[in-house]
C-alpha cells in the first residue's frame, strides 16, 4: 500500500491471487501470470512481432491493476512521468496497461525483499492504513489525542510530500531524456550508461 494508486482492495485482491510471492523466481512470471506480457509471433528466420497482451491467468486482478494504474498515473512521481512517456508514443490505453505491469513488477520486489516503495508518501500510507483499520471493524478514536493517519488533514505536510513526490517525477524524467542506447562493440551489447554518448 505505499505505492500510489494502490489501496487495501488492491493489495488484498492481489495477495488472494498470488498468494505466496517466492513461488515466481522473477517479477517477469508475475507478469506471465497475469497475463500483462505481450504476445510474440515468430515464423522461421522473420523477426518478432510483438502484439496485445495475453490475457492469460487471473482476470479480475488484471482488472484490478489497471484500474490502479489509472490512480497511479494521476499522482505525481516517477509512476506518472513512465505513464505520460509511453501515452505520447503509444496512446493512453497502452500506457496504462505499461503502468499496470509496472505495479506489478514492483509488487514482486517490494513483497519477496520486505520493503517499502522509495517514493512512498507517508501521510498518505497512514491514511490509507486508518482507513484499512476502520473498514475492518477497529472502533474509532475518541478525545483529542490524534492517530497517525490524522496527518494526512494537514495541507502543508501534503503540499511537502507532494512536491518531493514531483521532483522524483523530474528526476526520473531527466534520467530518461539523457538515456543513451546501449552502444556496440564488435557485435557485443556493452552496458548503457545514463548521460553518456
Amino acid at each position: 500500500m505505499t505505492i500510489p494508486g494502490v489501496d487495501a482492495i488492491t493489495g488484498i485482491t492481489l495477495l488472494a491471487a498470488v498468494g505466496d510471492f517466492t513461488r515466481f523466481p522473477s517479477a517477469d512470471q508475475l507478469v506471465s501470470y497475469f497475463g500483462l506480457n505481450p504476445k510474440v509471433r515468430q515464423s522461421g528466420g522473420l523477426p518478432a512481432q510483438h502484439g496485445r497482451i495475453t490475457k492469460a491467468g487471473r482476470a479480475q486482478a488484471r482488472a484490478v491493476l489497471v484500474e490502479a494504474a489509472f490512480a497511479a498515473a494521476r499522482s505525481p512521481g516517477p509512476l506518472r512521468a513512465f505513464y505520460q512517456r509511453i501515452a505520447a508514443r503509444r496512446g493512453t490505453q497502452i500506457a496504462l496497461v505499461a503502468v499496470a505491469r509496472k505495479l506489478t513488477v514492483l509488487s514482486w520486489h517490494l513483497v519477496t525483499k520486505d520493503q517499502d516503495y522509495a517514493f512512498a508518501r507517508p501521510s498518505l500510507v497512514a491514511y490509507k492504513q486508518r482507513k484499512l483499520e476502520l473498514t475492518a471493524g477497529r472502533p474509532t478514536a475518541h478525545g483529542n489525542r490524534r492517530g497517525p493517519g490524522y496527518a494526512y488533514n494537514k495541507k502543508d505536510l501534503r503540499a511537502q510530500e507532494r512536491a518531493i513526490a514531483e521532483q522524483a517525477e523530474h528526476a526520473y524524467q531527466v534520467l530518461i531524456s539523457h538515456w543513451q542506447p546501449a552502444p556496440t562493440h564488435n557485435g557485443t551489447k556493452l552496458p548503457a550508461i545514463p548521460g553518456q554518448p
